[in-house]
């Protein structure tokens, strides 16, 4: 039997096989679990089952099988205790030196819309978080590894150190553990805490334990005497990956994510052009190059240094769409090859892959402290009101919901004219509604008549509504809820306008 013995048991697979060859050609003994235990025979790599070590066999569905005396005791074992030698050398339990385990993923479920409450709690691990402070206490003489970007710092430490781990590293190894339990247990905690309401909206959490870990530094913030970096929340995936360009700056982050919102609020194929976080042109097509073309036609000036936001694959058609329209970033789910290889050719050209995976919490600082609101959700058009005395036709009513769904993506005051697949002029982030109303239709870039236009909040006097139907507008969408409301539906009912109250406004600031 080797004097030298791990456990390995982990649920992200990277890196694993080779770190447990590593092992196995310096004598390590290997002990593992379930499909750790697979991955390795796999392999051709020899590991002893945790049950078969212990003489326990898993119980509850594998709820129970680390939680032993003798996997505990070879891990919290001190080497320096007499009492520890006299109960390990009484009770037959050998020692573990290392502890490679990562945690089931908790925060990857429940950021799924889908995941039932049941799935939630079956990705609470227990065993593993166990194990991981059990050595992380005891890292003097059990190193934990809780994550495949610390194997490699690992191997080296060995390599170097003739078999001998650096104090150094073992404590680095220790805090990564309490670092990742604690957010891991505040992921959990947070949830239980927002799953006992039974609205529609959930508590916050009376505490906030934000783990985050730095993704990259940025060259500077929104300025260059702004220092700034990228960091996502613990557990969860990068919510992009980069496949081409220079680095992403502070803005082009902004930009991208609002992008990427715009396009997969629709379930159609769907293109956003921004500018400084607000869409200059958004389309829906029936391809992703047919959505591409329209969006940019809808202001192809400010779409100049744009980003652009597809919620399809970008494939060759896409690249033939954007021309030579100079853009800084483009986001998509996936690119084909040719796409891709099309693209890369435009070396300034940033070229980004979005995640499916998105957190439902916005977190933004404000007065020295945070601000945490739940995603802004766009409520389904049945609960739609018609208020005037005329109702839409099905033309207007789908342009009512295109220019919804852009409305909630623009900034406060925000005004948006479109008909049923493009926007048409868009005014945003004013001081007053009707500055709103006049700056969108001077940014038209095609005829105003017989658009729709929507409205984030209410409209506080039918000015802004004027403009419009002086515009040639022929459908308004807003959320109502003024004090002149009858003074604004009267002006629609002047104009034979067909106005909708939503019942829930969109400010964005």
């Amino acid at each position: 039997m080797s004097d030298k013995r791990a456990i390995l048991s982990v649920y992200d697979k990277n890196g694993i096989v080779e770190l447990a060859r590593f092992l196995v050609e310096r004598g390590y003994e290997i002990l593992s679990t379930g499909g750790t235990a697979r991955v390795l025979a796999e392999a051709g790599l020899p590991a002893i089952s945790i049950s078969g070590y212990t003489g326990a066999e898993e119980i509850l569905g594998g709820r129970v099988k680390t939680l032993h005396p003798k996997v505990f005791g070879g891990i919290l074992f001190n080497r320096n205790e007499w009492e520890h030698q006299r109960d390990v050398d009484l009770y037959k339990i050998g020692s573990i030196d290392l502890v490679v385990v990562n945690l089931y993923p908790f925060e990857q479920t429940v950021a799924k819309k889908d995941a039932s409450f049941a799935e939630a709690i079956e990705q609470i691990d227990v065993g593993g978080p166990s194990m991981l402070r059990a050595a992380a206490k005891n890292h003097e003489h059990v190193l934990p590894l809780c994550d495949p970007s610390l194997y490699a710092g690992f191997m080296r430490e060995v390599e170097r150190g003739d078999g001998k781990i650096s104090s150094e590293f073992r404590r680095k190894a220790a805090a990564e553990v309490f670092r990742r339990t604690a957010a891991y247990d505040a992921a959990i905690s947070a949830y239980l805490e927002g799953s006992t309401s039974q609205t529609d909206l959930a508590p916050l959490p009376a505490a906030l334990s934000l783990r985050w870990t730095k993704f990259q530094d940025l060259r500077y913030g929104e300025n260059p005497q702004q220092r700034a970096g990228f960091y996502v929340e613990e557990g969860l995936p990068s919510p992009f990956h980069q496949l081409h360009g220079k680095e992403l700056s502070y803005n082009n982050l902004l930009d991208l994510d609002a992008a990427w919102n715009v396009a997969r609020a629709f379930h159609q194929p769907a293109c956003a052009v921004i500018k400084h976080t607000n869409p200059c042109g958004a389309a829906v097509g029936n391809s992703a190059a047919e959505a591409i073309t329209t969006a940019i036609q809808a202001d192809s000036t400010s779409a100049f240094g744009g980003i652009i936001g597809v919620n399809r694959e970008v494939d060759g058609a896409c690249v033939e769409a954007i021309g030579n329209l100079f853009l800084e970033v483009i986001i998509a789910p996936s690119f084909s090859p040719d796409a891709l290889d099309a693209l890369r050719a435009k070396k300034n050209l940033r070229i980004v892959t979005a995640s499916a995976i998105r957190s439902e919490r916005q977190i933004r600082s404000a007065a020295g402290g945070i601000l945490v609101q739940s995603e802004d959700e766009i409520a389904s058009p049945e609960g739609w009101k018609v208020v005037s005395n005329r109702p839409p036709t099905d033309e207007e009513d789908r342009a009512m919901r295109f220019t919804w769904t852009i409305c909630a993506h623009v900034k406060s005051n925000a005004i948006v004219l479109g008909r049923t697949d493009r926007t048409v002029g868009i005014g945003a982030g004013q001081m007053s509604r009707v500055d709103s109303a006049r700056l969108a239709v001077s940014k038209s870039t095609s005829p105003t008549e017989g658009c729709a236009a929507a409205s984030d909040a209410f409209f506080p006097f039918r000015d802004g509504l004027d403009i419009l139907a002086a515009a040639g507008v022929t459908a308004v969408v807003q959320p109502g809820g003024s004090v002149r409301d009858d003074e604004v539906i009267a002006a629609a009912n002047e104009r034979d306008l067909a106005m909708i109250f939503t019942g829930e406004r969109h400010f964005r600031h």
